[in-house]
């Protein structure tokens, strides 16, 4: 291989702005945090902060996640973000350095426009397992196809990141396995495309993702027992499609039900049944409720099965519609505030100092620029792939961009299905299409510069040594031409 002084700078300035990069942008992914002053809140962070100090499950709380956030509390929840920026613009490089396009221009230039352009820096910033479920797709996808181009260090975080990730989040734990599945099921079409080994190792996270769950729910609570609440969630979908009603209606004269009494006064939304003043306080919330509603929402599926179908796929595809950044953080959510000032007095003060807690954060001028760029990205990615299959051409690109489009489904399925559609839901997951379709893109420009080295070979091949003056670039040596004084001594020979 051999390489002019002119490239020989170019690659010292990049080598210059990759430190830059590597300094600023970490920065620059957490920027929302620190223009609010304190890291972003949700309305079910303090669930999550609430798992160390009450001993006890709760729905949908993963007690995971919450010995994690449990670890940042005496650093103000900033050390929290700096993994989650740092595991973030980490994978997004792997990434890019595994598929052949690692270049420092085209690594910053991405980087700033999901930054821009997606909901990923607000999610870095916000004390969520949401950024896992996003970067969990990707960490997956490095894990089964990326063996031959990752180091043991690197195979062995990305078999660790995932495994927490799967366990922060019942909904990331289903759409990683689908895509397990998904991949076992694609291995005999695809063969050494998907690798036994790496499909093994991915189906394994899934497994030790799911033991850090339980041993975690013992830890603190005593049982060994899988996170409630699949059951009053779905509930939740289900009376919000009416379909309780039409069952309480058609039960209640022969069954005697709890919600009987209540059912011509059931809320229209499952946020409002669950989570606002409703019977469903008055009945004993989960602890009260939950055998009924599993009850009603088994039978109410063998009763329905046609309504139940039809309810899902519209819920689904609003699911793949609902892609707004930041539900549930720039409304007043006192249980979050709650937790804080009973458990966490310490962080009460900057808490309240925040401007999203005196109302002075607002997504809707965000909104303006994330939902079509997020729109535009699904259909690009359906674009690309359908594009690479019509051409039979099955690349990294393409498989990727496949990967994406089963988990894009998977969480509009579970996530739609389950808990009805969500805007946080699709904002979590879709900023991934758009890294997709950034590859494709900065992949097609046409740039002369080749992609950086993914792996150190001994040596590179040399060719016409009277010309070159062999210069050592870290494990590599490289020729350089058109150096003047060989070029005129070879003359003369």
């Amino acid at each position: 291989m051999s390489i002019t002084t002119d490239q020989l700078r170019a690659r010292a300035a990049g080598t210059f702005w990759l430190r830059l990069a590597a300094v600023a942008l970490p920065l620059i992914m957490i920027a929302p945090a620190f223009w609010n002053g304190y890291p972003l809140l949700q309305w079910d962070t303090g669930g999550y902060l609430a798992r160390w100090y009450e001993g006890y499950l709760v729905p949908s709380r993963s007690t995971v996640f919450g010995l994690y956030l449990h670890y940042g509390e005496n650093f103000g929840f900033w050390i929290n973000l700096a993994v989650q920026s740092l595991a973030t613009l980490w994978l997004l490089q792997l990434t890019l350095r595994v598929l052949g396009l690692m270049q420092t221009f085209r690594f910053v230039a991405i980087s700033l426009l999901l930054m821009l352009s997606t909901a990923l820096p607000w999610l870095a910033s916000m004390l969520l397992t949401d950024i896992f479920a996003g970067l969990s797709i990707l960490s997956l996808f490095l894990l089964i196809t990326g063996a031959s181009r990752t180091s043991v260090l690197e195979k062995v975080s990305l078999f660790g990141f995932t495994a927490f990730a799967a366990a922060t989040h019942s909904a990331t734990l289903g759409v990683l396995l689908g895509l397990c599945v998904a991949g076992w099921m694609a291995r005999p079409f695809l063969g050494r495309r998907l690798p036994i080994a790496g499909l093994a190792q991915a189906s394994l996270t899934i497994v030790v993702g799911g033991l850090m769950l339980i041993s975690a729910n013992h830890a603190l609570s005593g049982k060994w027992a899988w996170t409630p609440g699949g059951y009053g969630v779905a509930f939740g979908r289900m009376m919000q499609d009416g379909i309780v009603a039409r069952y309480l209606g058609d039960h209640c004269p022969h069954e005697s039900f709890k919600l009987c009494p209540y059912r011509n006064e059931l809320p229209a939304t499952a946020d409002e049944f669950l989570w606002g003043t409703s019977m469903f306080n008055t009945l004993g919330r989960f602890e009260g409720l939950n055998d009924e509603m599993g009850n009603i929402v088994v039978h109410s599926v063998a009763d329905y099965p046609a309504w139940q179908a039809g309810a899902a796929l519209r819920a689904m595809g609003q699911q793949l519609l609902h892609v707004a950044t930041g539900e549930g953080a720039s409304v007043w959510i006192p249980h979050t505030y709650g937790i804080i000032e009973r458990y966490i007095p310490a962080q009460v003060a900057p808490m309240r100092a925040a401007r999203q807690q005196n109302r002075g954060v607002n997504f809707d001028y965000v909104n303006w620029l994330h939902v079509p760029v997020a729109l535009v990205s699904m259909l690009a990615l359906v674009g690309l792939l359908g594009h690479a299959l019509a051409n039979r051409r099955l690349d990294d690109l393409t498989l990727l961009a496949a990967t994406v489009t089963l988990a894009l489904l998977g969480n509009a399925f579970i996530c739609g299905v389950i808990s009805g559609p969500h805007d946080r839901y699709g904002a979590r997951m879709v900023w991934v299409a758009t890294f997709v379709v950034l590859m494709a893109l900065f992949g097609s420009s046409g740039d002369d510069e080749p992609a950086e080295e993914t792996s150190a070979a001994p040596c590179q091949e040399i060719q016409h040594a009277g010309l070159v003056d062999l210069v050592a670039d870290r494990a590599h040596v490289v020729a350089a031409r058109n150096i003047e004084h060989f070029r005129t001594g070879d003359d003369r020979s």
